[in-house]
């Protein structure tokens, strides 16, 4: 157990970490992500609204689709990427621990007054993610089985009013399941009862989203990084693009349209020994052009993987770079993502 955003958090369970990561990856993993932050936004034209502060469409929306998104400081920048759900009556968001405070206080400033932001700290968030994650939840809830990738509804489970979205963060099928606070423990074991479910950490966590492909916010992205910057364009709705009316627009609108001068990137290492954040990225001449802001070794991928900044014209995948790993130079090469493939039911 460690500190991690104010809470204590498992990084891993008996079986460890590469354990965790595999079973994950081949049965069905359960995670408490209970120190995200879930918030509710009601209020008139409120997707009008929450659609000023983040560049997804809102407003021409399916009641229920979520969208990957980013609340944005008036340069561009990310101060937090976040999943966004709009309902008939109101707009759910799910918030990263450490940024949650700070965002709630940022919605409430940027709101228009008739907006009420209600977090809803009484509510813990369970992740079951996996390819038998849909048969372990079907069992008690069989509506959940035809939901597709990111969409959110409410059911009942085993007699549990719950909020779930079938998404993740680990590049599996799965659900992401919002339950009353005091239901919570025995709801998780419920599930871990299944022979096919087993608990998984931090550690794991980790490298699984790695491999995925996606960014932790804090250290792939920050507030000095652009979704262009860290490729992740398609985040921002294409309606987006020509309309804009979200802070930072007229400097994202301008990137996507002219490019930016570094990226965000995939790399490879050889052998096994991870490559870590922090490292810098070298050319052949010794040059200091990048640096790496996540890396472990992948247990799927089979290689240490790990994603960094280059400038543009180095970002091709083959591109031969090399780390900096305790005063040696370790070859790395960029490579395309997900470095394992997405799993998402689509339907």
């Amino acid at each position: 157990m460690v500190p991690f955003a104010g809470y204590d958090m498992p990084v891993q369970y008996p079986d460890g970490i590469m354990s965790e990561h595999l079973h994950c990856r081949s049965a069905a993993g359960l995670f408490d992500v209970s120190h995200m932050g879930q918030v509710r936004v009601k209020g008139k034209d409120v997707r009008q609204a929450v659609e000023t502060l983040l560049p997804a469409d809102l407003v021409n929306s399916e009641a229920g689709r979520m969208h990957y998104s980013f609340l944005l400081n008036d340069k561009g920048g990310i101060l937090d990427d976040l999943m966004v759900t709009p309902f008939e009556d109101h707009v759910f968001m799910v918030l990263n621990a450490a940024c949650k405070q700070s965002d709630i206080a940022h919605l409430k400033a940027r709101l228009p007054a008739g907006c009420e932001v209600i977090e809803e700290d009484d509510k813990a968030l369970l992740a079951l993610q996996g390819p038998e994650a849909a048969n372990v939840l079907s069992a008690l809830a069989p509506d959940v089985a035809e939901m597709r990738f990111m969409t959110m509804r409410d059911l009942d489970i085993a007699g549990v009013p719950c909020r779930i979205s079938r998404s993740g963060y680990t590049g599996e099928d799965g659900y992401e399941i919002s339950v009353p606070g005091a239901q919570a423990d025995a709801f998780a074991r419920k599930l871990l009862a299944d022979a096919r479910v087993k608990p998984i950490g931090l550690g794991a966590r980790d490298s699984l989203r790695l491999e995925a492909g996606l960014c932790l916010y804090g250290h792939d992205i920050d507030e000095t990084t652009t979704p262009i910057e860290a490729a992740l364009t398609w985040a921002v709705a294409k309606s987006r693009r020509e309309a804009g009316g979200f802070p930072g627009d007229s400097i994202i609108l301008k990137q996507i349209a002219e490019k930016t001068p570094q990226r965000r990137v995939g790399l490879i290492g050889e052998g096994r020994a991870p490559v870590r954040e922090g490292a810098e990225l070298v050319n052949d001449a010794g040059e200091v052009i990048g640096k790496v802001t996540s890396g472990s070794y992948g247990p799927s991928a089979e290689a240490p993987v790990a994603m960094g900044y280059l400038p543009r014209e180095l970002s091709e995948p083959g591109t031969k770079v090399k780390a900096l790993v305790r005063g040696r130079e370790r070859p790395m090469t960029v490579a395309k993502m997900p470095f394992v493939e997405h799993r998402y039911y689509r339907g």
